[in-house]
């Protein structure tokens, strides 16, 4: 149940932290938050700001004329005398899975054209300030993978690779352990050639895909040869997918203390090298470098998340990062339902100087959900195929 429970941590807080970022926007420029849940439907607990204090609403199954019903089951007022109420219901919902914000004024996901261009609905603010609200989330998981990746150096520390080809540690189930390869031997040569560092011998490794090296080592004071059959992966190499050939070792990792401004620069670059992952996966896709087939989705997230939880909290924090700047990168995209595709239409309303009609808004709406919708389906058959097939 590791992947589960990963998975629920993972995309919880990254989107919480997107529409937290929503909110605060909004709240900040003085848009009406109607609702702000943590988790999507049907509602469990909810607080809502009134006049005076809050009140506070749980929900269950009620038994109705019309059967059983998911309804308030026990409501209570807490006095605050003096407080001004917002109206903003704060909602703890059932499936962990994020949360989302509602906003006044606005039409989302909900198709709700409910706007009367009330001063403090979303509709009636500048176009700045509406591109500030749509912006925040993305702003907001920016910031989240940057604070992790700084947070990451600041408690591990600062990596330093040993470059000698000393074998620190073994991939569980992989050809070089399986050959027989410990912790601790050193490699003298592969396929007969000398090498002096590990750069050497991963490069000769790299070249050899599904095929049989033979590996000399130092083990345990004796020259022993092991002859492994490799393995490969596949990597992005110069915007290109290109296969390593891949045995499972790996160098020998020293951590020194890092000072502040070297955690904060490892978390700018951290952050930048997931942004430019990204960007060079979209213009694969673009070019014909890669496939559809090569997307992934929900599945494979889950799978990701339950293996990095199992090599510890680390692993998982910075898994976490990647798909938060993921998850940035994505909902900037020009894309109609996506944030990019609400600060388009903003950016275009603001050019022509006159508001696109609600009719066309909708419309529009509608097109980028049905995108949505495909572009998840593909990426769940991909995953469902990885699963069952290969």
């Amino acid at each position: 149940m590791t992947f589960l429970w990963a998975t629920i941590v993972v995309i919880g807080i990254i989107v919480m932290v997107h529409e937290l970022g929503h909110y605060l926007a909004a709240r900040s420029v003085g848009v009406r938050v109607e609702r702000f849940s943590v988790g999507f439907p049907p509602r469990f607990l909810t607080f809502t700001s009134v006049e005076n204090g809050w009140a506070f609403r749980l929900f269950f199954y009620k038994k109705t004329s019309a059967g059983l019903e998911w309804q308030p089951v026990y409501t209570h007022t807490f006095s605050s005398q003096g407080k001004k109420g917002s109206g903003t219901e704060y909602c703890l919902a059932l499936i962990p899975l994020g949360g989302y914000v509602k906003m006044a004024g606005v039409i989302d996901e909900s198709m709700d054209t409910n706007i009367t261009h009330a001063p403090d609905e979303f509709a009636s603010k500048s176009p700045l300030a509406q591109m500030w609200i749509m912006s925040a989330g993305v702003l907001m998981n920016i910031v989240l993978a940057f604070t992790i990746y700084t947070g990451i150096a600041l408690y591990t520390g600062i990596p330093e690779v040993s470059t000698e080809p000393m074998i620190a540690k073994l991939i569980p189930d992989h050809p070089a352990e399986k050959a027989g390869l410990t912790p601790g031997d050193k490699v003298l040569r592969v396929n007969g050639e000398s090498v002096d560092t590990w750069k050497d011998m991963t490069t000769i490794i790299h070249a050899l895909p599904n095929s049989d090296i033979l590996l000399t080592v130092e083990q345990e004071a004796h020259q022993k040869d092991f002859l492994i059959h490799s393995t490969f992966q596949t990597v992005v190499n110069d915007g290109k997918i290109d296969t390593l050939g891949f045995i499972g070792i790996a160098p020998e990792i020293t951590y020194r203390e890092s000072s502040i401004p070297e955690a904060i620069f490892a978390g700018v670059r951290s952050t930048g090298y997931g942004l430019g992952l990204i960007v060079t996966s979209v213009r694969m896709l673009i070019t014909g470098d890669a496939s559809m087939k090569d997307m992934g989705g929900p599945i494979m997230i889950a799978q990701w998340a339950g293996e990095t939880a199992k090599a510890g909290w680390i692993p998982l924090l910075g898994f976490m990062a990647l798909i938060s700047v993921n998850l940035a990168f994505i909902n900037i995209l020009p894309i109609p339902a996506l944030d990019g595709g609400h600060i388009l239409i903003t950016a275009i309303q603001a050019i022509i100087r006159k508001p696109i009609s609600l009719r066309v808004r909708m419309i529009i709406q509608q097109i980028g959900m049905a995108f949505l919708l495909v572009l998840m389906i593909t990426v769940i058959f991909n995953d469902v195929l990885r699963l069952f097939g290969n």
